[in-house]
């Protein structure tokens, strides 16, 4: 069966989001390859999950760097699912993680829009079941 294996986050520096996904959101290095040229095959993703992974690519000149932090056009770009809110909420506050709202309780779950650290939003989802 199809599946999208990673998503490609632009990044301005390898080492530094790789730190900062890992220390502040709790993702693990999946995958650390050297290129050659200074390109690198960087995947992460949540610990534990075994579906898509984050791919983040070096931002490559002028037009590549101006997009890393716009990716999604000012929305919501990735959602990072959760099967418990107020845990992952409350770390990832005590690790330095700026919401841009409180938490909310809507029809389909619980939610908060987070930025990484280059201003890309983010959904912290708890869906409710769905049976």
């Amino acid at each position: 069966m199809p599946a999208i294996g990673a998503l490609t986050l632009l990044v301005r520096d390898y080492d530094e989001a790789i730190a900062w996904y890992r220390d502040r959101v709790g993702f693990q290095l999946i995958s650390d390859t050297d290129l050659g040229g200074g390109k690198r095959w960087v995947l992460m993703a949540p610990k534990g999950a075994t579906e898509t992974r984050l791919l983040l690519a070096q931002a490559v000149g002028p037009e590549q760097e101006a997009q890393i932090g716009h990716q999604a056009g000012g929305r919501v770009f990735l959602f990072l699912h959760t099967d418990d809110f107020a845990r992952d909420h409350e770390a990832m506050v005590a690790a330095g993680v700026q919401f841009l709202e409180a938490p909310r309780h809507e029809a389909y779950g619980s939610v908060a829009v987070f930025q990484d650290l280059y201003g890309n939003k983010w959904d912290l989802l708890r869906l409710h079941r769905v049976d």
